[in-house]
Parts: structure tokens; sequence; C-alpha cells
């Protein structure tokens, strides 16, 4: 390993990339943030990505709050009540996530191109 190499484990790139590399945690983000309030339940959320199952929806909403991405408020109510919503951290992401989706529909046919 040369000096300007890190191990895996300490690099910042591959660690912060890894909390939201998969198909919906963006997507998530992106819809809690559009979202009239900023805050959404979890059958909100299902609305809107109907093509993500439920099972994929609870493990993605249960990784973003692990790494502090998604807030998770649980109200004492009967049935239960839980909103998400963004942080000062992932709000704090929005703008670049915002780029990347502006760049993604500008630049969609060429990326897809067979």
């Amino acid at each position: 390993m040369n000096e300007t190499t890190l191990p895996l484990n300490t690099c910042p790139i591959r660690q912060v990339i890894s909390r939201f590399d998969d198909k919906w945690s963006l997507l998530v983000l992106y819809s809690i943030h559009s979202s009239e309030k900023g805050i959404l339940r979890f059958n909100e959320l299902r609305r809107q990505m109907p093509d993500c199952s439920q099972k994929m929806l609870s493990a993605t909403l249960k990784r973003l709050e692990h790494s502090n991405l998604v807030h998770r408020e649980v109200f004492p109510v009967v049935p239960p009540r839980v909103e998400y919503s963004l942080n000062p951290l992932s709000k704090s992401l929005m703008p670049t996530l915002l780029e990347l989706i502006d760049w993604a529909q500008k630049h969609f046919n060429e990326v897809v191109e067979i």
C-alpha cells in the first residue's frame, strides 16, 4: 500500500457513499425532502415508491436512520404513528443530491444509450 492509498475501512469516500449506494436510499431522501411538510409516514413513502417492496423500504429507512441520515419519530398513540424527516446532516446533502438529479435528467439519454 502506498502513502496515498487509504485502507478500505478508513476511506471517507467509501464509508460515506456506502451509506446510500443502494437503489432506494437517495430516492427516500429526495421523497422526504420534496414532501410538503418535509415529513412522511411509512405508507406515504410506499405510495411514492410503489416499485419498492415494504420489506426493502423498511430496511432502507432503518439503514438511513442508523447512518444518521433520517430522523424517525414515534408517537405514543394506538395504532403507532411513525414519521420520517430529514435532519440537519441530510438537509446539507440535498443541494448536492438535487444537482445530481438535475445532471441525471440532462444526461439520461447519453447514459442509458445501448
